[in-house]
């Protein structure tokens, strides 16, 4: 007895006429030049749609202004994928660190920026705030840089003279690379001393999706310094981009058109990402001031990972909505959360809620639901290294002087520990002085020592990829004494998950890889 119906039996017996099987012949992969971004969206989007080829396609697109589409598809329709295939090379130069740490805070973002092991920040330049230039208060913001690049300096040369009697070059090193790895590790030592306010550059490639949002929220921001730089992006989408490439190879230029005129046209500051901060801070000083944690004094003594247990995904959101807005640890924040009635808990979704608008996207700190969340309290250096692991989520706490500063451990054995510290000291008074004029100064003033805490949540993978790769020798033994204890407290907890990390313990040392 047939199994399947006559026609099907007649179908794979001898095909019909317009089944075209395939052949080897006609299949192709194309690679193809680049084009302004929103001219290969719209390209590639219209290629999805229609049985053209990919150059019939560009043809098309060619002829015909992409603006439309782009207000119809991507903006009244909300077809936000579409953005997803035009990518940009944006560079940033002369911008301060801490504007790096949050242009470069997209969850979908690829960069370099200036290297703190390899380029010597003695001759950088400093941002100041534009609130400050030409005040009293300004000479004593630029004392607190001056001494700190004074110290900066001053410990470069006995470090690499320490680390260069410590270690001594290889036959198999050429002299050349022993010098660079002893620098860099004298550098990975000086830069504890860095502010916030050291100037650096950052090159991104990302989506023009991407870009938007990045615009959106730099244009939001409660700094000065940041919605400037939204500004100047705009501007940089509305104008051809520099073809020195181009130029150089005496091809025709083919990018003469701006890059994303439509999206720069569009973004504009958003309400929802400039007030929920500011709310939810103020929500959560109010909060927690019958609890003691809006004190310093009742945070107690850090652990530098702590694994979170399991916990109601509602908890988790309200927690992390306080977190973000506090200077409290994750785990005593928890534990009043845990205490509070359904309607507390739905008070601080309120706030974080209240000014949301039909096409706002959540804020990340609704992100949730991860098998592991860590608790991470670390210098900003070796944290600053850690954000760049985008395939967790990461919910910072603001910078401050509150939790104090790390002390790398070599220059206890170089001697140069006090000259550390005491510096360290100073700057921490000062900028506490400093804030009663300007917190926008007083941030920036924040060396890259000091310490701050990061939430971070991620699935096992994640997990196991951070232990394996930030605990090798080659990094620092700031962020591979974390990337260790994330795989010990998975392995106290989860024997069998824990085993099957690869991690190297921060006791292995090599001073001369890199």
């Amino acid at each position: 007895m047939a199994l399947l119906p006559p026609q099907y039996i007649r179908f794979t017996s001898r095909p019909v006429s317009y089944f075209k099987p395939m052949t080897t012949s006609a299949r192709r992969v194309i690679a193809l030049a680049p084009m302004p971004p929103e001219k290969s969206a719209y390209a590639l989007a219209r290629y999805s749609r229609s049985p053209d080829s990919i150059e019939d396609s560009i043809k098309w697109v060619h002829g015909h202004s992409s603006e439309k589409f782009w207000e119809q598809f991507y903006f009244d329709y909300g077809h936000g994928s579409i953005a997803d295939l035009g990518h940009v090379i944006i560079c940033f130069e002369q911008i301060s660190e801490l504007a790096a740490i949050r242009l470069e805070d997209e969850p979908v973002w690829d960069g370099q920026a200036k290297s703190s092991r390899y380029q010597n920040f003695a001759t950088s330049s400093w941002f100041v705030p534009g609130t400050i230039r030409g005040q009293e208060i300004e000479a004593s913001y630029l004392g607190i840089l001056s001494g700190l690049a004074t110290v900066y300096r001053a410990l470069h040369d006995p470090l690499s003279q320490f680390l260069t009697e410590r270690e001594p070059r290889p036959e198999s090193m050429t002299p050349a690379a022993y010098q660079r790895a002893i620098t860099a590790r004298a550098f990975d030592v000086t830069r504890y001393l860095l502010p916030l306010a050291a100037q650096t550059n950052v090159g991104q490639v990302v989506s023009i999706r991407t870009l938007e949002k990045q615009i959106t929220r730099l244009l939001s921001s409660q700094m000065p310094e940041l919605r400037q730089i939204g500004e100047d992006l705009q501007e940089a989408c509305r104008k051809p981009p520099v073809n020195l490439w181009g130029e150089l190879s005496g091809q025709a230029a083919g990018l003469g058109e701006p890059m994303a005129p439509t999206l720069a046209r569009y973004a504009k500051p958003n309400v929802y990402q400039a007030e929920v901060y500011s709310d939810l801070a103020r929500y959560a000083k109010e909060v927690l001031k019958g609890t003691g944690l809006d004190q310093p004094s009742a945070y107690g003594a850090a652990e530098p990972v702590d694994l979170i247990e399991p916990h109601h995904p509602l908890d988790e959101v309200v927690t992390t909505l306080l977190y973000r807005a506090s200077q409290a640890s994750y785990r005593k924040i928890l534990a009043v959360v845990q205490d509070w009635t359904e309607k507390q808990k739905q008070d601080t979704l309120e706030v974080a809620f209240q000014k949301r608008g039909p096409y706002d996207e959540l804020i990340k700190e609704f992100r949730s639901g991860y098998a592991f969340i860590f608790d991470v309290m670390m210098d900003i250096g070796g944290w600053r290294d850690m954000h760049r692991h985008r395939r967790c989520q990461q919910v910072q706490q603001n910078f401050t002087t509150v939790h104090g500063f790390e002390t790398p451990p070599i220059l206890a054995e170089a001697g140069l520990e006090q000259e550390y510290r005491e510096a360290m000291g100073h700057v921490k008074s000062d900028i506490e002085r400093l804030k009663k004029s300007s917190q926008e100064a007083a941030l920036y003033a924040i060396p890259f020592g000091f310490s701050v805490r990061c939430l971070f949540k991620m699935d096992y993978a994640e997990a196991e990829y951070i232990a394996k790769l930030r605990s090798g020798v080659k990094g620092h033994w700031s962020y591979r004494t974390i990337a260790w204890l994330m795989k010990e407290k998975i392995t106290a907890r989860y024997p069998v998950l824990g085993a099957r990390m690869q991690a190297t313990s921060p006791d292995v040392q090599d001073a001369l890889t890199r």
